[in-house]
């Protein structure tokens, strides 16, 4: 298709703002281009849009909570788009199949995997969009395309003199065919990715302009509380709110699912008139354990059953028939909470047979479900706003809030926001799982010759396929919901993916050691859990890594030079853990009174070594320095790997040292950062972060910061005390 000059200036001329060019990302559903005559727009599923007044819009199919999406993945789009990321305005996306996450065929965001999952589809729409400008200035200029080059968002003409904007060629370029395997730029032409440019939402955030959720205000807005049962499975048997309605403001209280609801004209109110309800709990199905009681069970648990066979090489039995000796350890780790910094709220409006929800969630999908479980709706009549997120780290993928909030709302009728106070967010999350872990290596001479590691707890998606399952299946009826739950369980490994959340980072054991028995006993006390900043890994990173050191200790081996000798077949390992060893000045005495420990992990298929330096001081443990290599592959911000490195060293540290949730009779004693507390500026240890340069595939870097930090802390403790700790949080004196 071919336009001369006269008749380009007469159609360009004559547009008003509104055009647009829309690309489907690769994998998405309807992938063919349709442009409305109009309304001007070109709408298929996900979208990059340029318009007429030369703005650019990126619908960002992945959550911000912190992690760094909005600058990231913009920055893909503009490099190959050949525009300055800043110049990209990007927008969260609707619930919709075509914004799915890839691996888990739901829309969310976790698992540190939105710049893998991303990396190829949206440096492909961005290529799409330009060769499609490229070709529509072509046709005006009578040029060849490949005669003609994008810059700035601009097509240049060969002469290099005349150029034409991106906004002037829309329309043209909706009418360009999409190119099926766009070429993309080599590395050794990027501008943007591969450097520090900062944060796009940095200035903004600073300012206070993004709305997160508990931000949100609509007119007439009314405010809303939740008495929740102190145990999980008690219900409401009856209350008293007599009291409660003389408070001014209070607007109604009623039972929901959940709890008692309070709604008032302003949100102090509400909280006033919750403090003087008067209500009865009914206990006979409610948890009445204590952590003791947990692990316990535990041990009973692991041994009378042996657990279901997760990896096994060698024969196990045999290297431990032939071993000159056996060591043995046990590893306890206890519930954790997430601790985000803006608590669980949520927005709602029922209005015209419909609600609409304004929620910091990061599964929008599963909160249509949510919303629709506890109405008259569908997940069609549910309209999720998704807004920023005040930190996420798994425990914004359960969507209770908007269960809780769209139930008030179905009721008032109103729009209402519901928010959880910092007790309410503690008492009540959905937590990291307690864990055991039975560990057992066969020695002989100064080699390990076989491994056993049996993992006892529960696993997570138990409790997540609730939702996440009709979410997979929007157009199921209600009454199905919670069929295709219990089906999606008894189908998993089969029909469903596998839950890997109780054996990861176990299962992929990277050291050469002959004979290996993984394994998981499944036993659930009735705790709620869910999935918690690198989830598995977690706990098994503390598990493998402090029990490396102890085979190293009973080898008498250097613990950096034992690990190196089992992992040489693994040049990305060797390589962090080379580099860390050598950064951290390993081989050189540590300042006096200071120890080092060492741990490598991998998660989320990103490779870390840590070395964290630590103190006892006036009876409590320091962090005076970690140490940080990681190889995450291509890196597109140099800038937001440190950021997330270093936030989940600081969030490690804190469950290494303070992370503990423990109930009493079925009830959580923790409330707040009082009695659970958060590492404080003042404590924070100086990270040193080294980044691989690596042209492999980028990998997830939101979580795999954590995993080695744990077990790094307790093994330098060990070289400081000579006392090995197998329980966390560690302790200063043992």
């Amino acid at each position: 298709m071919t336009m001369n000059r006269r008749d380009f200036l007469k159609v360009t001329a004559g547009t008003s703002g509104g055009l647009v060019i829309s690309l489907s990302l690769p994998g998405c559903a309807g992938i063919q281009t349709g442009y409305d005559q109009n309304s001007g727009d070109w709408k298929p599923d996900a979208w990059l849009e340029l318009t007429t007044d030369d703005k650019v819009y990126f619908t960002l199919a992945r959550v911000e909570m912190g992690q760094g999406t909005y600058t990231g993945l913009t920055t893909l789009i503009a490099e190959e788009l050949e525009v300055a990321p800043a110049a990209i305005q990007p927008r969260f996306a609707p619930v919709a199949p075509e914004y799915r996450n890839p691996l888990y065929k739901l829309q969310l965001t976790g698992g540190s995997t939105s710049m893998a999952t991303s990396w190829q589809p949206l440096r492909i729409a961005g290529a799409s969009a330009r060769i499609m400008l490229i070709r529509a200035a072509a046709s005006v200029w009578e040029v060849s395309p490949e005669d003609c080059r994008a810059a700035d968002g601009r097509v240049v003409h060969p002469n290099g003199n005349e150029s034409l904007s991106y906004g002037r060629l829309v329309e043209l370029a909706a009418k360009q065919k999409v190119p099926g395997d766009p070429v993309l730029k080599p590395r050794e032409e990027w501008k943007y990715i591969g450097r520090n440019r900062g944060r796009l939402d940095a200035e903004a955030k600073s300012t206070g302009a993004p709305i997160y959720g508990i931000d949100v205000e609509l007119d007439g807005m009314v405010y809303a509380v939740v008495t929740r049962p102190p145990r999980y499975g008690a219900r409401l048997r009856s209350f008293d709110d007599s009291e409660a309605r003389k408070l001014p403001g209070v607007l109604d209280v009623f039972e929901i699912e959940r709890g008692v609801a309070v709604v008032a004209d302003k949100y102090w109110r509400a909280r006033k008139a919750q403090d003087v309800l008067t209500i009865e709990w009914d206990n006979s199905d409610a948890l009445s354990l204590s952590n003791d009681e947990v692990f316990s069970s535990y041990h009973k648990a692991a041994d009378e059953d042996p657990g279901e066979s997760e990896r096994s090489e060698g024969d196990y039995g045999d290297a431990v028939e032939s071993a000159e000796r056996l060591v043995d350890a046990s590893y306890e780790q206890p519930y954790l909470a997430h601790a985000t910094l803006e608590p669980m709220n949520a927005t709602a409006w029922y209005r015209n047979n419909g609600i609409e929800v304004w929620a910091p969630t990061q599964a929008p999908d599963l909160g249509r479900i949510a919303a629709a479980r506890v109405t008259d709706l569908s997940p069609d009549d549910v309209t999720i706003h998704t807004t920023f997120l005040g930190g996420g780290f798994g425990r914004r993928l359960t969507n209770d809030y908007i269960e809780e909030a769209s139930a008030v709302a179905f009721r008032v009728g109103k729009p209402v926001k519901l928010i959880w106070s910092r007790e309410e967010d503690t008492r009540h999350d959905l937590y990291r799982p307690a864990m055991l872990h039975r560990m057992q290596a066969s020695v002989s001479g100064d080699q390990v010759t076989g491994w056993h590691h049996q993992i006892v707890g529960p696993q997570i998606l138990d409790w997540y396929v609730r939702n996440a399952a009709p979410a997979q299946y929007p157009w199921a009826p209600k009454y199905l919901y919670n069929t295709l739950g219990r089906v999606g369980l008894m189908a998993e490994g089969i029909a469903t993916p596998k839950d890997h959340s109780a054996i990861e980072g176990a299962i992929e054991y990277p050291y050469r050691v002959p004979n290996l028995d993984i394994r998981h006993t499944h036993t659930d006390p009735g705790v709620p859990v869910s999935w918690w900043r690198s989830v598995g890994f977690s706990h098994n990173g503390f598990a493998v890594e402090t029990f490396m050191d102890e085979l190293a200790s009973e080898l008498g081996q250097d613990p950096y030079q034992f690990r190196r000798s089992l992992i040489d077949h693994e040049p990305r390992h060797l390589e962090v853990l080379d580099r860390a060893v050598r950064l951290a000045q390993w081989d050189d005495p540590a300042p006096e009174g200071r120890a080092r420990g060492i741990a490598l992990f991998r998660s989320f298929g990103t490779y870390v070594a840590q070395v964290v330096e630590a103190s006892v001081e006036a009876g409590e443990i320091r962090v005076h320095k970690v140490v940080c290599a990681v190889d995450c592959g291509q890196v597109v911000n140099p800038d937001i790997v440190r950021d997330q490195i270093e936030g989940g060293v600081i969030f490690g540290l804190t469950a290494a040292l303070y992370g503990n949730i423990t109930f009493r009779n079925g009830q959580v004693e923790q409330s707040n950062f009082h009695d659970y507390p958060l590492m404080r500026h003042d404590q924070r240890p100086e990270v040193v972060v080294d980044i691989v340069d690596s042209e492999a595939a980028p990998t997830g870097v939101g979580e795999p910061g954590v995993p080695p930090v744990i077990p790094a802390l307790g093994n330098a403790l060990f070289a400081l005390t000579g006392k090995r700790q197998r329980r966390l949080p560690l302790k200063a004196q043992v």
